[in-house]
């Protein structure tokens, strides 16, 4: 099996969904304009790789993703960062096909990917990675003391059941080593670094019963799937490479949409059927709850922006850089001729602004270059993570 020990100090930072740094979990990064926040998207039948600059406050794109056939589009795969690479690993590769309708989209599933691509940030340049052990998607990931650890996920385009396997990449040697199963099978599930452990958080989960957990014919296995399951988390301690599960640590029957440690603390903005609950939460380990972070609620994120009441959210994504947290947003706006674009904007949430004192909420519209202005339709298909460039 696989292990994550290793010396943290001398691992490599990072910061990302699952953000971590080779101090043990705090997200610091600095301010000088070295931070860039990369996600996913589809512009009609292309994924694309995009990047946003907060220290110069820019938004651009950085490319198709190399191996996906012209015509298709990849789903339910993780993008996360490592030093200073970002990391497309896994997904759902579906056939789009145009609709009669302008905008619109018929997408047929094809194959399970255990394909890993690599980006090099700093040198702008992709390359073919070691695959997953085994191809998967809707699945848990996060970078953990130097290495990308992925848990769960389905493994079938048949079925909606997930799988308790777990395995983990190590950059140096290049290649994927097999984790200890969870206790659950799970999918749908989100991954994040914190305190040093790798959380897989929620989800659509089984757990399975034996004939020495309930009255069952010897030699027979019963999967069970309640709230208890889906509300639950396991961790994976990384030095010793086993897993715990922790009862309740979610709350709620709906998987989450994503979750970010910043300075030793866990924030989350809403589940899966809604990205956007109306306020910032925060994770209190010792008491195992959510609550709403003081001065965090804001109704509707537009609401910061100068648009018109017509427009629409069409997606939102969370990126911890520092103390801040940043939200990446589109939205569908009326243009000529009864037609519809997408405006992207950037809203950031300071964890430490003072009470009353200063606003913790701002929002930016991002310098683009004119081929990068967005005219159509637009799609996130990933959630972001956040790299951070060495001086």
């Amino acid at each position: 099996m696989g292990s994550l020990h290793c010396n943290v100090a001398a691992s490599p930072s990072f910061s990302s969904t699952g953000s971590s740094s080779g101090s043990g979990g705090d997200n610091v990064v600095s301010r000088d304009g070295s931070v860039r926040i990369y996600a996913c998207f589809a512009h009609g039948s292309n994924n694309s790789l995009e990047c946003y600059e907060p220290g110069a406050n820019t938004w651009r794109r950085v490319g198709a993703l190399p191996g996906v056939p012209d015509g298709h589009i990849l789903k339910g795969f993780a993008v996360v960062a490592l030093g200073e690479s970002v990391y497309v690993i896994g997904g759902r590769l579906c056939k789009r096909e145009r609709g009669a309708a302008a905008g619109v989209y018929h997408d047929t599933d094809v194959s399970v990917r255990a394909d890993v691509l690599r980006y090099e940030v700093r040198r702008g340049e992709w390359q073919h990675c070691a695959p997953l052990l085994l191809p998967r998607f809707d699945f848990a990931c996060a970078p953990c003391r130097g290495r990308i650890c992925v848990a769960g996920g389905q493994c079938s385009l048949s079925g909606a059941r997930g799988t308790a396997a777990a395995e983990v990449y190590d950059e140096e040697k290049g290649q994927w080593s097999a984790l200890p199963d969870m206790s659950t099978m799970r999918y749908k599930c989100v991954g994040v670094t914190w305190q040093g452990s790798f959380h897989v958080v929620g989800g659509f989960a089984e757990s399975t019963l034996t004939a020495g957990d309930a009255l069952l014919t010897p030699g027979t296995t019963v999967l069970q799937s309640s709230a208890l399951e889906r509300s639950s988390a396991e961790v994976l301690h990384c030095s010793r490479g086993t897993w715990e599960i922790l009862p309740g640590m979610w709350q709620l029957d709906v998987p989450p949409n994503q979750i970010v440690a910043v300075a030793n603390r866990l924030f989350s903005s809403g589940d899966c059927l809604n990205c956007w609950k109306g306020h910032v939460e925060v994770y209190d380990g010792e008491l195992n709850i959510w609550s709403i972070w003081d001065h965090s609620a804001l109704p509707d994120l537009s609401l910061l922006a100068n648009l018109p009441s017509s427009a629409q959210r069409l997606y939102l994504t969370m990126a911890a850089v520092g103390t801040q947290l940043y939200f990446l947003a589109g939205y569908q706006v009326p243009s000529s001729n009864d037609s519809f674009r997408t405006v992207s904007l950037v809203h950031s949430f300071d964890t430490n602004a003072p009470p009353g004192l200063e606003p913790a909420w701002s929002s930016f519209q991002p310098k683009m270059e004119p081929d990068d202005i967005e005219d159509e339709s637009k799609e996130l298909f990933s959630q972001c993570c956040s790299v951070q460039l060495s001086s």
